[in-house]
């Protein structure tokens, strides 16, 4: 009856059942350290492309006939300098029709029902001292045909041989908004012609067939406003901005290698004399021939002068043909990573950022895509980048997202050309710590996902979006924001079933599930229970599992007629299946996953297939991987399940990593071991070829985690009573002891394990101990000293980990230590 009762205290093999009764914290810790682990591995690498491109050679993007360019040749002459057409570039065609006249006519004097022509334009009313007299041109003015009766009109109209033709020449004007070439443009003169006939008397907005004979014409307070405005813009342009134009052309005529400066210079102050006389934007009436001298310069060729122009362009608002040739120039210095710096010390960023936040996509749709694209080459910079985040760039891309995912059909593929850009630049954005809080306040990560369901077709756009949700879904706080996203799961899914081919793609996608199911039972959970989740997954596992085929001794054809994988191609899809299977590995810890993936043959096959292909010398981390997800899978011992069937092979193939050299490979072939080690077919295999020997060697090591594994093997070895006289014949016994005072008072959990497995080789307390006497002594004494709770706990300062050590010294050691102590002391007692 003792017997039966000593036989019942044994322990039950290493890995627990599991029960209703709620686990405390330590318990839970060590459960987790017993069987099921997390997987970790290596973020997927992204090298840096040696060139800056809008579309890297390696791009697949779907319209590559259409992409625009990254490289092109800017001059002056590209630029429209007026600057007034609509942003379409669409020319008003005149309209077909004759006026008519809305008063009659007397048919004696038709002149009678007409005003009285202004008075000569080239009489000059005296002013204040020293204020430039205002002359007005007769070919701004609508001219009426002379009538024969009218004899004032027609003098003045044709003046005699001996006068001048007013019409005819004109008078010097530091007036810039003349063109020096090219056809005229209407809107500047238009409003300058119109502004003179209103200082003549005449109101511009009333055709002279309306006016009444003797009407006068009297300025409203609104006329006297805008009169007063032009008269002090007049007096900037006049004192100020044109004398700086004129010196600008004067020293970009006489350029030199050492002219740059004082042009940056002059363009600085430019800008800053328009900026403190409020005339940036579209209020300055005479930009035109500011924009005329700037595009000028472009021609000197210079990046920092460029950068200066482009900025002071931006600032006066050009549109259409002008703003798309200032973000190429942008974009064109941008290219070079010596012109960073010019960058840094220019203010340029802020300019081109108010671009992407205001300017629409189906209008300037090209040039929000150079824009992004210097966006993406300054994001490469680490010194730009700090910049780029103080400057709310994350927000700006947010709402440029919103307006690209927005676009209609037709503004389409522009729109993905430039999110093409846009995540690559947010790629890079995401490296910086200070960016994840960014990232997740701007619900960026869940725009993404917008992006992927609408783009779903480029790769270019998938593979940059999965390159950020690897990289964010290392931290937990981008984790939570990713799990919570609807439908995250099932589009990753989707994705890698739809570009199941395109590695660096995948990989990525894997690492993020391989993240998001690392801490979360509920991610595991509901990424399994997505549609196709297995299919999909262990599809792909097929997939690249034979993609570089190592042709199998029973299956397929010979060696030499099959085509050699590079080495690089082979080491990118084994990556694919190093974060596959740890997706796996994360998803059976579920406790509804667990068993289902147990009991799938195509999983255990494909795992175990693995296993016989690779070898730990050249695949270790994958060898490792399925090892992990083997011993995860072995918690769940279900009878007649597929791994259950197949646990004497796996036990055969754990054999290739016992015997290397890799420590990783030995604890995890030991861990597995471990758990297998419950049926006794596997427990004979292990005896048969001399496992034991080396599970018993491995309690020499300075590895806590490996002592506590071999410690698991044992420990079910011994439930066998003809194996523990050999593990004694091996010392098993001794080393135990070794074990326990080297490191059981900073670890209960493997001082817990390490009186099991003594417990277990005395026979539950009998009398098959072969300890000699000495041994026995020592291991009493450490006994005794780890019994006592004070003495057990006293080098513990910190109150939170006391009291960790202390629920484990309590749950894990101390009712194994009590049984062991008390199967000593008889024995104690008659020595």
């Amino acid at each position: 009856m003792a017997s039966m009762e000593r036989k019942q205290l044994i322990l039950s093999p290493f890995v627990p059942r599991r029960n209703a009764v709620r686990k405390t914290s330590a318990e839970i810790v060590s459960e987790a350290r017993q069987s099921l682990r997390v997987q970790s591995t290596q973020r997927p690498f992204t090298p840096r492309e040696g060139h800056r491109h809008l579309f890297g050679k390696s791009s697949a993007h779907v319209d590559r006939d259409n992409r625009p360019p990254s490289t092109f040749s800017l001059h002056a002459q590209n630029f429209d300098a007026p600057d007034s057409r609509p942003g379409s570039g669409t020319r008003l065609s005149p309209l077909d029709h004759k006026p008519h006249l809305p008063v009659p006519c007397n048919v004696e004097d038709p002149f009678k029902v007409f005003p009285k022509p202004p008075a000569d334009p080239l009489e000059v009313k005296r002013g204040q001292p020293r204020t430039r007299a205002r002359i007005l041109r007769a070919g701004s003015l609508t001219i009426l045909s002379p009538v024969e009766g009218h004899k004032d009109v027609k003098e003045r109209l044709n003046q005699g041989p001996g006068q001048k033709q007013t019409s005819v020449k004109r008078l010097p004007s530091t007036d810039h908004t003349e063109a020096r070439s090219g056809p005229h443009k209407p809107g500047p003169r238009r409003a300058a012609s119109e502004r003179r006939v209103k200082e003549s008397g005449v109101d511009p907005g009333v055709r002279p067939t309306e006016c009444r004979a003797g009407q006068r014409t009297e300025l409203g307070n609104g006329d006297k406003t805008r009169s007063t405005e032009e008269d002090a813009e007049s007096l900037v342009w006049n004192n100020v901005i044109a004398p700086l134009l004129r010196q600008l052309e004067s020293v970009a005529a006489g350029s030199s290698e050492g002219s740059v400066d004082p042009l940056c210079d002059l363009c600085d102050r430019l800008h800053g004399t328009l900026a403190e006389a409020d005339m940036l934007g579209r209020r300055c009436k005479r930009r035109s021939g500011i924009l005329r001298t700037l595009f000028c310069l472009i021609d000197l060729h210079s990046a920092r002068l460029n950068l200066h122009i482009a900025k002071l362009c931006l600032a006066l608002c050009v549109s259409g043909n002008n703003l798309l040739n200032i973000c190429k120039l942008i974009f064109q210095i941008s290219r070079s990573e010596s012109n960073d710096i010019l960058f840094q010390n220019n203010s340029i960023i802020d300019s081109f950022l108010g671009v992407l936040s205001h300017e629409d996509v189906s209008s300037s749709g090209e040039a929000l895509l150079y824009c992004v694209g210097t966006l993406k080459f300054l994001s490469g910079n680490s010194a730009i980048l700090r910049l780029l985040l103080d400057k709310n760039c994350v927000g700006v891309a947010q709402k440029l997202i919103q307006r690209l995912c927005t676009a209609g059909d037709t503004d389409f593929t522009i729109a993905g050309h430039i999110l093409v850009q846009l995540t690559a630049a947010l790629r890079n954005l995401a490296d910086h710590p200070d960016a994840r809080p960014l990232f997740i306040s701007f619900s960026v990560l869940s725009e993404l996902f917008v992006v992927l369901r609408l783009h779903h077709k480029d790769p270019d756009i998938c593979t940059n979006i999965s390159r950020i949700y690897s990289k964010l879904s290392s931290y937990s706080e981008c984790r939570l924001a990713l799990a919570q996203t609807p439908d995250c799961f099932q589009l990753l899914l989707e994705l890698l079933s739809k570009h199941h081919q395109k590695q660096d793609l995948v990989v990525r996608l894997l690492f993020t599930l391989g993240n998001l199911t690392a801490k979360s039972d509920e991610a595991r959970l509901q990424l399994f229970q997505c549609e196709g989740c297995m299919e999909t997954l262990l599809q792909l596992y097929a997939t690249y599992q034979h993609r570089n085929d190592f042709p199998h001794p029973l299956k397929g054809p010979p060696l030499l007629s099959r085509p050699q994988a590079s080495s690089a191609s082979v080491q990118e899809d084994e990556d694919v299946l190093v974060k596959l299977v740890r997706v796996l590995a994360n998803m059976c810890i579920h406790p509804a996953v667990g068993p289902t993936l147990a009991n799938n043959t195509c999983c255990i096959q494909l795992l175990m297939e693995t296993l016989e292909l690779k070898t730990v010398l050249e695949s270790e981390e994958l060898m490792v991987n399925v090892a992990a997800t083997i011993n995860n899978l072995s918690f769940y011992q279900e009878e007649n399940s597929a791994l259950r069937r197949s646990q004497l092979n796996i036990a055969k193939l754990m054999l290739k990593l016992v015997l290397s050299s890799s420590m990783d490979a030995m604890l995890e072939a030991t861990r597995v071991y471990g758990n297998m080690s419950q049926s006794k077919d596997v427990r004979d295999f292990i005896m048969q070829n001399k496992v034991h020997q080396f599970v018993v060697t491995l309690l020499d090591s300075k590895s806590t985690e490996m002592c506590f594994s071999a410690c698991g093997v044992l420990t079910n070895l011994t439930l066998d009573p003809p194996n523990r006289l050999s593990l004694a014949a091996e010392g098993a016994d001794a080393k135990l002891v070794d074990c326990l005072r080297d490191f059981g008072a900073g670890d209960w959990q493997l001082a817990g394990q390490v009186c099991q497995a003594l417990w277990n080789m005395s026979g539950g307390g009998g009398s098959e101990t072969l300890l000699d006497t000495q041994e026995r002594e020592s291991l009493v004494e450490i006994l005794t000293t780890y019994l006592d709770e004070e003495e057990a706990l006293k080098w513990i300062e910190n109150e939170d980990i006391k009291d960790y050590h202390r629920a484990n010294w309590q749950l894990q050691f101390l009712p194994v230590a009590q049984k062991l102590m008390k199967s000593l002391q008889p024995l104690d007692g008659t020595a």
